[in-house]
């Protein structure tokens, strides 16, 4: 295969039961893009079928291929899929494509053409399906920390679903120190001292109970997340 314009990086904990109807939709939607293209699936610490599932579904999909990683950790994941990547635009998506896998040409050229576009729920023209209401509360609590504390211009870094240049990949991910949840608001983070533009593009986004979000829990510890991004940036660790 040629060198890809595209790669879709999908990480995959524990998702038996959801991959096969995602890869499908996947390579659905390849087989009508006009750019060349491969699919990275990042198998990470599953305690299922995960990475069977993955495995049986690429030996059938030429441009698919599997990663597997011991280790758990969302951001962890998507390090690897995005750093193995060789598509001139890398774009990483949540395995349960809450948001329609066809809304990954918006983000992509001639539509827009930016170092980074990220998926957004709040951004204009975006719309919610079936979230809860307590869901979406707490989920704006926290993006007004995200706001008050690193990135003071962006209303939805949590959303699952983004695109990076290649050069710009490659610069950032090397520069990632957290691997769990919060890795992305890291990486916009430091994509801000770098100067680069981020555009939010407004998308519709169905909500699947069974995310592995624990509000509590997860919310807790990406709230220490973002001390810790914040002190990074002060000792330049991100220079």
């Amino acid at each position: 295969m040629s060198e890809p314009f595209l790669s879709i990086v999908i990480p995959a904990h524990n998702e038996e039961s959801r991959l096969p109807q995602s890869l499908q939709q996947v390579a659905n939607f390849l087989e009508h893009l006009s750019h060349p293209a491969e699919v990275i699936i990042v198998e990470n610490g599953s305690a299922d079928q995960t990475l069977r599932v993955a495995q049986t579904f690429a030996a059938h999909q030429p441009t698919f291929r599997v990663l597997h990683n011991e280790q758990p950790g969302k951001g962890r994941a998507v390090q690897a899929g995005m750093l193995a990547a060789q598509g001139r635009y890398r774009f990483f998506a949540d395995a349960d494509f809450s948001m329609p896998v066809e809304q990954i040409t918006r983000f992509l050229p001639p539509a827009v053409d930016v170092p980074i576009a990220i998926a957004s729920r709040e951004a204009p023209g975006a719309v919610r399906y079936n979230e809860p209401a307590h869901r979406h509360f707490t989920g704006r609590v926290f993006n007004a920390f995200i706001r008050s504390l690193v990135l003071p211009g962006l209303h939805d870094t949590q959303c699952g679903f983004k695109l990076f240049r290649a050069d710009v990949a490659e610069d950032l991910f090397h520069a990632q120190t957290l691997m769990g949840w919060s890795f992305d608001v890291e990486l916009l983070y430091i994509a801000s001292l770098r100067g680069l533009p981020i555009l939010e593009v407004p998308i519709p986004w169905y909500y699947n109970p069974e995310s592995k979000i624990n509000i509590l829990h997860d919310s807790w510890r990406m709230f220490r997340d973002l001390l810790v991004i914040r002190r990074n940036g002060r000792l330049g660790v991100y220079a």
